[in-house]
């Protein structure tokens, strides 16, 4: 063992755990251990009683300190971001393209492909929201951006050469074969920005769709006679839905609801954030459109949605305090789901034995202290 994290209470898949020391192996967790068991020339970081839980992962963050990865599709401004989030408990993410043209799509791939290798903490992929949208659902997207999902996109979309690529897609723009291809790819697909029927639906989930982006926003809701996308995702019990916790995007007890649906393992806490997080500016540009916070959220001057200034241990919070959950049960779909949707779960997401020591210290606040990644604490 290289370190240890001694002095604190450690969350582990079987519960919190209490008296143990957290020993750290050449960035990856070794096993939980006596303290007095420590070598004595071993690095220790006492954690003066607080609760050391996962890291949590992001699989949708359009930017943050300032940046936005639109504006930016640089190893630098992926840096920037993800060190806009840690502070927050964000240990691994996807930094996020809105719909855009496909050079700019290659350069954000091929700038996660770099970051990746150069070892920016924390990036884990990319995640490719459109441009293969529908305008009916367009929310803050810009549709002059909007394309079909043709063989050079698919071609694009699968070429990353390290790291997940996450694809956001309108089901009904496209076919089920498309999503086959890019499932079979390794491409991780999730519906959204879509105004799809549920058969529409059903059909790309039985082609290997996995994923519902934003829950509730930007998709055809539930209705009597058509249960449309938010029916599909509901009834879904193997798809991860991405539920933003901020109480402005989705009214709590609409997620109230659909937390009593399905497993709760397949929801999983994004922040959909922007480069507000982390600032003190709570204003940016966004293709060409201003963005203010109000009330906690983005939106243009015509009021729409566009993205949030949510932090990760900030929907923590919101899922026990407006959601009813657990400070456990919170935690794990801030973790353990995401990594389980981006197919990580033997990686991340969980404190045992062979994972990556992603780690984050928390406070009887519930605020971040301390964060690790690959066994290296920002202190």
């Amino acid at each position: 063992m290289q370190s240890v994290l001694v002095n604190g209470r450690i969350l582990t898949p079987h519960g919190i755990v209490e008296g143990k020391a957290l020993a750290i192996r050449d960035g990856r967790i070794d096993g939980l251990i006596d303290p007095a068991d420590a070598p004595a020339a071993v690095q220790r970081h006492d954690l003066d009683g607080g609760l050391l839980v996962p890291g949590f992962i992001d699989t949708q963050v359009n930017g943050g300190g300032g940046v936005l990865f639109n504006d930016s599709t640089t190893v630098e401004a992926i840096a920037a971001i993800g060190a806009a989030h840690r502070p927050y408990g964000t240990t691994g993410f996807l930094p996020t393209l809105i719909s855009d043209d496909l050079a700019v799509v290659d350069a954000a791939m091929r700038a996660t492909e770099q970051a990746i290798e150069a070892g920016v903490p924390g990036v884990l992929g990319v995640h490719i929201e459109g441009p293969f949208l529908n305008v009916k659902r367009k929310g803050i997207h810009d549709p002059s951006k909007f394309r079909t999902l043709d063989d050079e996109a698919v071609t694009l979309l699968s070429s990353l050469k390290r790291g997940k690529t996450l694809v956001t897609l309108a089901p009904e723009t496209t076919t089920p074969e498309m999503v086959r291809r890019l499932a079979q790819a390794g491409v991780t697909v999730a519906a959204g920005h879509t105004n799809a029927a549920y058969g529409v639906v059903r059909k790309a989930l039985d082609a290997g769709l996995t994923g519902f982006t934003h829950l509730f926003n930007a998709m055809s809701p539930l209705t009597s006679r058509e249960p449309g996308v938010v029916g599909a995702a509901l009834e879904s019990q193997a798809a991860w839905c991405g539920i933003i916790v901020d109480g402005r995007h989705v009214d709590p007890a609409v997620l109230r609801i659909a937390l009593r649906t399905r497993p709760l393992d397949r929801f999983m806490l994004v922040t959909d954030a922007m480069p507000t997080v982390g600032m003190a500016d709570k204003s940016f540009d966004l293709q060409g459109r201003h963005i203010q916070v109000v009330d906690g959220v983005c939106v243009d001057d015509q009021g729409t949605l566009a993205g949030s200034d949510l932090d990760m241990i900030g929907a923590v919070r919101n899922a026990v305090a407006m959601l009813g959950l657990s400070l456990e049960d919170a935690l794990s779909i801030a973790s353990a789901a995401p990594a389980a949707f981006l197919g990580l779960a033997d990686r991340r997401g969980t404190i045992q034995p062979g994972q990556a020591a992603d780690l984050v210290l928390l406070d009887k606040d519930v605020q971040v202290r301390r964060t690790w990644i690959d066994g290296v604490a920002n202190l």
